[in-house]
């Protein structure tokens, strides 16, 4: 193995402070196979040269895809206003403000955040703080497995598999049962749902619209379950609350959601932001943090954190959570999005989404090969089932600049030939057009590519 620094003076110096006599005694620990080849560094450059060069190697990577994956998380359009905003310093501390005559501003955002919540679904009362769509279908069933003394959750099989996936690992050293419904392409399975509800039954998830796309009204379904004493729990997308009846309307008692699609990026993951909103009878019962609204004592309005269960404040066995970080700046941004785009504006873009999708169905029926799953009416998302593997179809599509959608068969075991598209506001005509176009030209070939079986 080679070495190179400045002088072998200065190497020896630098390995005896290490306590070691050469290069290999210093790698010993590390296997072979692990240790770095070679130390051979090109010659020093200037920070305008290195940025110049890595410039040149990310310009190799092919980034553009027009995007069709959804999943639960969207492209949907950001007002520039939102990044510029967000990015001010004053908005970067991720810790609670615990001091509310230094923290009016955050406060009021937390404040008006949480109304908006309320308004898009209907629910009395709503937090700040959850950190991610799956993560606040956990507390959720926490608030449930609370407030009805029971030790069962019913879990629909349209609720998105990664949240159910962070639900049973999240879960994984408590004593809760859970009972999984055998997965549709349609809307939930009433009957075997009501099979499995019972006096042990603390809460029931389900999903609006599904993981894939579909629409439901769970009306009936929460009538059930309130007749048992059953707490219902409903995870909903919310740019379609602006067209569907929201869960407040039907009686739900805790909503949750993934709030990305609002005024978030696609950021390899996150951060993101899980909303939570409860009836005012479970206020006392859900986590995080609660602004309030309140005077002072001069009579002016004041904002402060209320109703504080968690475990910094009360003691460990009695606290209902323990959220610790403050989700406020990803609040923040869904509070300056739906401040932007308002009421009206909401409205249009799910319209939008909605009407495009269902223009990319038509596309997609005449192609052969290719069945659109249409069973049930869907928001923006929806099932195709194709004539091969879609791991694979999915995998020529993106060579040709497509992501186009999310292939099944990962997260549901016999759905290798289903592909879940969605379309968002920000997909024109013309890239519609061309995913159908090129899917039917990489199809044209399908008895190349492997099958399921």
């Amino acid at each position: 193995m080679s070495f190179v620094a400045n002088t072998d003076a200065q190497c020896e110096e630098m390995l005896a402070a290490c306590g070691v006599a050469s290069i290999d005694e210093l790698f010993a620990d590390i296997p072979a196979a692990l240790r770095p080849q070679s130390f051979r560094l090109p010659p020093g450059r200037s920070e305008h040269e290195v940025l110049e060069y890595f410039k040149s190697l990310a310009a190799r990577n092919f980034s553009h895809l027009t995007v069709f994956l959804g999943g639960g998380f969207y492209d949907h359009f950001i007002p520039s206003a939102v990044d510029s905003l967000a990015s001010r310093g004053e908005f970067f501390t991720a810790y609670t403000p615990y001091q509310p005559e230094l923290s009016q501003g955050t406060l009021q955002a937390i404040y008006e955040y949480q109304t908006q919540i309320c308004r898009l679904t209907g629910m009395a009362a709503a937090n700040a703080s959850i950190y991610d769509g799956g993560t606040s279908i956990y507390e959720a069933c926490q608030m449930a497995l609370h407030a009805t003394k029971r030790s069962r959750i019913v879990v629909d099989g349209g609720v998105n598999p990664v949240y159910r996936k962070m639900l049973y690992s999240y879960t994984a050293n408590l004593d809760i049962d859970f009972t999984e419904i055998p997965v549709t392409h349609g809307q939930s399975d009433r009957a075997h749902i009501a099979a499995a509800l019972d006096d042990d039954v603390a809460g029931v998830i389900l999903q609006n619209p599904n993981f894939f796309g579909v629409i439901d009204n769970h009306a009936d379904i929460v009538a059930q379950c309130h007749a048992r004493g059953i707490l219902v729990i409903q995870s909903v997308y919310p740019v379609a609350m602006a067209m569907l009846k929201p869960p407040g309307e039907i009686g739900v008692d805790i909503a949750v959601g993934e709030g990305q699609s609002l005024g978030g990026p696609l950021a390899f993951g996150g951060p993101y932001l899980g909303f939570m909103a409860t009836s005012k009878k479970l206020v006392r019962k859900m986590p995080g943090r609660i602004a309030g609204r309140t005077l002072d004592r001069e009579g002016r309005e004041a904002f402060v954190l209320t109703l504080q269960a968690r475990e910094q404040h009360i003691r460990r066995e009695k606290a209902t959570s323990n959220i610790c970080t403050n989700q406020a700046l990803c609040a923040l941004r869904a509070h300056m999005y739906l401040s932007l785009v308002g009421k009206e504006g909401l409205r249009e873009v799910a319209q939008l989404c909605h009407a495009k999708a269902q223009y990319a169905k038509e596309r997609f029926k005449v192609i052969p090969g290719v069945s659109v799953m249409e069973s049930s009416p869907t928001f923006n998302e929806f099932t195709v089932r194709l004539p091969a593997d879609a791991g694979v179809i999915a995998g020529r599509l993106v060579e040709r600049g497509i992501a186009p959608g999310l292939p099944l068969g990962r997260y549901y075991p016999g759905m290798q030939n289903y592909l879940l598209v969605a379309v968002t506001e920000k997909r024109t005509k013309a890239e519609i057009g061309n995913f159908a176009e090129v899917l039917e030209e990489v199809l044209a070939g399908y008895w190349e590519l492997p099958t399921a079986d």
